[in-house]
């Protein structure tokens, strides 16, 4: 489906079409995107996952050029892509995306396999979470083109911190690609201090924990959006 122009989200499944807020237009095709958006760039993949390591997107720091796109695949558990503004669930605080930026939220995808898309236009730095799994550390980055804006000015609330490192702007761009979790060495060459305090095994397990628990009492319920594949192919953001 190509880009309406408008600003609005929309989304097909099963032959019906709505319309939402977000910037971004999508379609559904059996359960994979079409890719490409409608930037005309590369695709980049990002995983929403559930499993023995937690919760999280991998990679957890992308570096994508203007014009890129960025998919994020469902591929265990239910996960949305969300960016940090005011206008998206669960949170209130300023946004952590660049000015003249749109933001985006894909809505929870529960299907494995559903995915969103999004290309990327205005230069800066992008900070998103998962609603369901927001307090629970399951956060990412993108840097478009170069730092800037916000997100470089602010940290994501404290309460969202992932475990192990939030990657910098600076090593995404350095690296292009950020696997979780994120471990700096130091000059021995093994992780600081940092890292063990906040990735101990028991903080690991507890993320575990919590997750198993999500999916089994089924509060997100409502906000699960079952067998939809959103593909954004929107201009800009």
């Amino acid at each position: 489906m190509a880009s309406t122009g408008t600003g609005a989200a929309q989304a097909t499944s099963g032959g019906n079409t709505t319309t939402g807020s977000g910037g971004e237009t999508g379609t559904t095709a059996s359960g994979n995107a079409s890719g490409g958006g409608g930037g005309g760039g590369k695709t980049h993949e990002v995983g929403m996952f559930e499993d023995s390591k937690g919760v999280y997107f991998d990679p957890i720091g992308l570096y994508v050029n203007p014009g890129d796109t960025v998919k994020w695949v469902n591929r265990s558990g239910a996960h949305s892509a969300t960016s940090y503004t005011k206008d998206n669930p669960i949170y209130g605080g300023p946004a952590l995306i660049p000015d003249g930026a749109k933001s985006w939220n894909s809505g929870v995808l529960s299907a494995q396999g559903a995915s969103f898309s999004k290309t990327f236009t205005v230069e800066g730095t992008y900070d998103y979470y998962c609603i369901p799994h927001k307090s629970l550390g399951m956060v990412g980055r993108i840097v478009c083109g170069s730092p800037g804006g916000p997100a470089e000015q602010q940290s994501i609330p404290s309460s969202d911190q992932p475990p192990g490192v939030f990657p910098s702007s600076d090593v995404i761009v350095k690296q292009g690609s950020v696997a979780f979790p994120y471990v700096p060495t130091t000059s021995h060459g093994g992780p600081p201090l940092l890292f063990w305090g906040g990735v101990s095994a028991f903080a690991v397990a507890s993320v575990y924990l919590f997750a198993i628990y999500d999916q089994n009492t089924g509060r997100y319920d409502e906000l699960a959006t079952d067998e939809l594949d959103v593909d954004g192919g929107g201009g800009d953001d």
